[in-house]
């Protein structure tokens, strides 16, 4: 009896462990799209199976994530054998089949197989509570493991040997290879750049020396290599919260750094569920070692700033710079100007372009030439009449010059850059073809001579048609300008793609993710199907109300004829039956708000920054346009930035315009509260002076990472700007930045933001000064005289 009894307990023991494993049996396959689209782990914290593409809904990767957290964050994707390992990715239709032969088999919707783990004989397969899947054989035995075969991220208790290797991604949206690799070698782990598209290793940026046998993510949450001698070594700092109570991860960022995360599994409030990094490697990418070959951490031409507030790189570009693609800056950044032209004489030279300063900024490579001892001015010099020359490096202690050309590479600032950089720009932001060189012209001039005179004697007729040609086209600029709405592109006059309504709908998925809502319409995110998956932000205007419409016009024809690096571009339009939407450049990192009135303060140059970005496009709108354009509503709100923290101006909906001969405007009330000029609420006229007004209070703003209005301040504190005028008047503007250490070591740059706000905020819109001294006190180009003291401000706030 007693043996029966160990017998039935035997069997119901070896019952519970089948059950417990979650096995895959052969035979079992998933698909894409319907209920057997994954398989779960015992627990359910993990999940195996097919994830769509984000922005490409028709493509899946086969992945291991985390379940139970909200945005499913991928911890492994399948990839390509060695030597060159590679992304894979299917369409709908396609089947993982476990087969009867116990191997795994990827096939496409024709059948083809796209990959397997290149292993056979396996009896099941599991997908265990600790995110690894396994193919195990008949013995017990492990034939094949994801752990074994790592992505980008590891996981609680995975272990890596010499030769195994962590690939980031490309972007966070984009799990292709990317340009940074961790590789575990029998002398150490080693980060390194890769050219991609390929696996080819540049320099090591960052490294941990030893004899290396293995590298470690234990059960209790400690990253470590551990010697030949058993010694170990932590890679990270390690983490407080336990496994039980957060879900554990460390990957090697698309930015380059090896970071470790920490996700709680349980809170009260589930939007607040997000990771949080516990340690990184290394400390300070931007200063990390050079590479030699390839364009460093940040793409070419860009430089690399360490926030240490969130511990995050920031790819930048200089001014009069642009990223080539936002979404993927590692391609590095272009010249918004057409650059010189050796072609040009000196005089030309010096009347197009300029050399502007960057303070604690370096590009260490790409000398070409060097001076000593010289002068700083005679370094310019020698720069600017350089066709070659991009930029120019002089160091004050020992008076030598650098000349540098293009492409720059391994670009950084920070605080220990002791020289001085000087980048070469044109004198405005005008793409304009460049003038004929003189000597140039003089030399040739005999031949344009000729041609003209047989151009002018060859035919009466041509002459005929040309005047024809011009009188005709200015009956249609005219006409033009007299329609009421626009009906195509061809009506507008414009550069600007006309979109159709399906095109849009499309490219937004259905008008899916806001990304924010205006009094005019809601602004949706999107992506067009061109080579470059360019992303786009559309408007879409509801209401077709007179007013609604009347908005639409105007924000075409303003936008569609301005271009500045500190406007948000506008790419084209839809105008079809009783839709109307606008289609922009997408700015990544959204609105100024989100930065200046949240829990992480922008650095306190990049604010000043910001400050002159927006004061420039204001200028190029009120002085350089061929047609003066009053903003009416600037707000941090319509200040966008894009990927590279550059302050672009947005939201021309509630723009007036005016004509070359008229300096104000009679107008409705436009604007937000605690933005609004005075005059608004007068029986005055309307000038560019409101927006003066509205930058001032985003200048103080910006200064103190505040909101112009917080009625849960201390009384005297309620009104931004009566507070700051309060401050300046006592001499102590230290109050306003208190507790930003940065600001605090900058308060003579500090008090000169608040002087030029408070001249911007005189109650008299003729005490006011124009952007363009705006501009030239920002930048230091010309004195703040000491403001008087502003009448009121609470007017401005209705």
């Amino acid at each position: 009896m007693a043996p029966l009894l160990l017998l039935s307990l035997l069997l119901l023991l070896s019952s519970a462990s089948l059950q417990a494993q979650q096995n895959i049996t052969l035979g079992s396959s998933l698909t894409p799209e319907g209920p057997s689209s994954f398989w779960l782990s015992l627990s359910g914290d993990f999940a195996f199976g097919f994830r769509p593409i984000e922005g490409n809904a028709s493509s899946y990767l086969l992945v291991v994530w985390f379940n139970k957290i909200s945005d499913k964050t991928i911890a492994w994707y399948a990839k390509t054998s060695d030597p060159d390992p590679a992304l894979v990715q299917v369409s709908s239709g396609s089947r993982l089949l476990l087969n009867s032969n116990g191997a795994l088999s990827l096939q496409d919707p024709t059948g083809t197989e796209v990959w397997n783990p290149q292993v056979v004989g396996a009896v099941y397969a599991a997908l265990l509570d600790s995110g690894n899947f396994v193919l195990v054989a008949a013995d017990g035995s492990t034939k094949w493991e994801s752990f074994k075969n790592p992505t980008d991220t590891i996981l609680l208790t995975q272990v890596l040997t010499p030769g195994m290797k962590l690939r980031s991604r490309i972007i966070p949206t984009d799990y292709s290879n990317g340009r940074f690799l961790l590789d575990l070698q029998s002398i150490g782990v080693f980060l390194y750049t890769v050219a991609v598209p390929s696996s080819n290793q540049y320099d090591y940026y960052w490294s941990m020396a030893g004899n290396t046998t293995k590298l470690v993510f234990n059960a209790t949450g400690m990253v470590y290599i551990t010697l030949d001698n058993g010694t170990q070594i932590s890679m990270t700092s390690g983490v407080t919260g336990s496994v039980a109570d957060y879900y554990h991860r460390a990957t090697l960022d698309p930015d380059g750094v090896f970071r470790q995360y920490l996700y709680p599994k349980k809170v009260s409030n589930l939007s607040s569920q997000a990771w949080s990094v516990v340690d990184f490697k290394p400390p300070n990418i931007c200063e990390t070692r050079l590479t030699n070959v390839g364009s460093g951490i940040c793409g070419f031409n860009s430089y690399c700033m360490f926030n240490g507030t969130n511990n995050q790189s920031i790819c930048m570009c200089p001014e009069q710079y642009s990223f080539i693609d936002e979404e993927r800056k590692y391609k590095g950044c272009k010249p918004d100007f057409q650059p010189q032209s050796c072609d040009l004489d000196e005089a030309a030279v010096r009347m197009q372009f300029k050399l502007i300063p960057m303070s604690h900024v370096d590009w260490p490579l790409a000398d070409y030439e060097q001076y000593t001892p010289i002068t700083k001015d005679q370094c310019q010099q020698l720069c600017l009449t350089d066709c070659f020359c991009a930029v120019a490096v002089f160091h004050d202690q020992d008076n030598t010059c650098w000349k540098k050309k293009m492409p720059l590479s391994n670009g950084n600032i920070g605080d220990n850059v002791e020289r001085t950089l000087f980048i070469k720009v044109r004198k405005s932001n005008s793409t304009q073809p460049e003038l004929v060189d003189s000597n140039k012209w003089k030399k040739d001039r005999k031949y344009w001579i000729l041609g003209s005179s047989m151009f002018l004697g060859s035919s009466v007729l041509v002459n005929v048609l040309l005047i024809s040609v011009i009188l005709f086209g200015t009956y249609c600029t005219i006409t033009i300008k007299e329609v009421p709405s626009l009906q195509s592109s061809n009506n507008i006059g414009l550069p600007l793609k006309a979109f159709a309504y399906a095109e849009l709908e499309k490219a937004t998925r259905g008008f899916r993710e806001v990304l924010g809502t205006g009094a005019s319409g809601i602004v949706y995110k999107g992506q067009l199907p061109d080579d470059l998956s360019t992303y786009i932000a559309v408007k879409k205007i509801d209401k077709l109300e007179h007013e609604t419409e009347k908005e639409f016009t105007v924000e075409v024809q303003t936008i569609g004829r301005t271009h500045h690096k500190n406007l948000v571009r506008l790419l084209g339009f839809c105008n079809e039956g009783k839709e109307r939407l606008l289609v922009y450049e997408f700015m990544t990192n959204g609105s100024l708000n989100q930065f200046l009135f949240g829990d992480v303060r922008l650095e306190w140059n990049l604010r000043a920054q910001l400050a002159l970005g927006v004061a420039r496009g204001l200028l190029y709108l009120h002085e350089e346009c061929s047609t003066q354009i009053i903003h009416c509503d600037i707000k941090p709100q319509n200040i966008l930035l894009d990927g590279n923290f550059t302050a672009k101006i947005s939201d021309f909906g509630l723009a007036k315009l005016l004509r070359t001969n008229q300096t104000q405007t009679i107008t409705g009330i436009r604007g937000t509260r605690g933005y609004v000029a005075p005059e608004w609420f007068k029986s005055t006229g309307i000038t560019a002076k409101v927006d003066v007004y509205s930058f001032g209070v985003i200048l103080l703003e910006l200064v103190c990472c505040r909101q112009n209005v917080e009625l849960e301040a201390a009384d005297d504190q309620k009104i931004l700007t009566d507070w700051a005028n309060d401050c300046y008047r006592c001499g102590r503007v230290d109050f306003l930045v208190e507790g930003d250490d940065e600001a605090i070591l900058n308060l003579t740059k500090v008090e000169r933001l608040v002087a030029v706000a408070l001249w911007c905020l005189q109650e008299d819109p003729t005490m006011r000064p124009t952007m363009l001294k705006v501009t030239q006190m920002l930048d230091e180009a010309a004195a703040v005289p000491n403001p008087p003291d502003p009448s009121s401000f609470v007017s401005s706030l209705p």
